[in-house]
């Protein structure tokens, strides 16, 4: 691993947003492939995050503040990727669902999914099942990633995924729901194709749907 991509996969792993931004601008300015930068840099810094999380060696703080550091250096890094034309491992559309306004959980999916090069659409909290399938649509998604925080809510996970057949998109689209009350029984109950307990194995479901390494 070159310097400047240790530098990288470090501020990542600290969670040093200023810092990710300077080494990855530099990295670019270098000349560095915009592709080992996204994957031997943050990529596996947020794989490395992932696993320390996994083991009890980091907490949620943690997590958020190095994909926020992550996010940082994708503000960088993401023109040069559109230009070099570097694969995404998939594109997914996430959000809080209808009658929700819990977004903690969804926000860090949504960070780490980023971390792990997926494309993300964010929706935010209290989406409609009519909302989903648009930007589904709009965004040619590959996943659909739902939330709830409330047994009250979980119901509208049921909606949002009939919506999704009402409109023909069942079957090109992959539904993956998480939260605190939601179970892996609660997921095949509803049709759903997997869920996750925490951002880390979220992160793990979504490669596995899309057949990525």
């Amino acid at each position: 691993m070159s310097t400047l991509i240790e530098d990288i996969f470090n501020s990542v792993l600290e969670g040093e947003a200023p810092k990710t931004k300077e080494s990855v601008q530099a990295a670019l300015q270098t000349g560095v492939d915009p592709a080992v930068v996204l994957n031997e840099g943050m990529i596996a810094a947020m794989r490395e995050v992932g696993r320390r999380f996994e083991e009890g060696e980091y907490f949620v703080p943690e997590m958020l503040i190095a994909a926020r550091a992550m996010k940082g250096g994708m503000e960088i890094l993401k023109p040069h990727l559109i230009s070099s034309d570097v694969k995404s491992a998939g594109k997914v559309v996430i959000g809080t669902v209808k009658g929700d306004l819990h977004d903690i959980g969804k926000n860090l999916v949504s960070l780490m999914l980023e971390g792990a090069g997926f494309e993300v659409k964010d929706m935010g909290v209290d989406v409609s099942a009519e909302k989903f399938v648009e930007a589904v649509q709009a965004n040619n998604a590959d996943i659909v990633a739902l939330s709830a925080l409330l047994t009250t809510t979980m119901p509208s996970m049921v909606t949002t995924i009939e919506a999704l057949k009402q409109a023909g998109l069942r079957d090109k689209v992959k539904v993956i729901i998480g939260g605190a009350p939601v179970t892996e029984t609660y997921a095949r109950q509803i049709g759903a194709d997997g869920t996750s307990t925490d951002a880390s194995r979220a992160v793990s479901l979504a490669k596995s749907l899309m057949g990525v390494a």
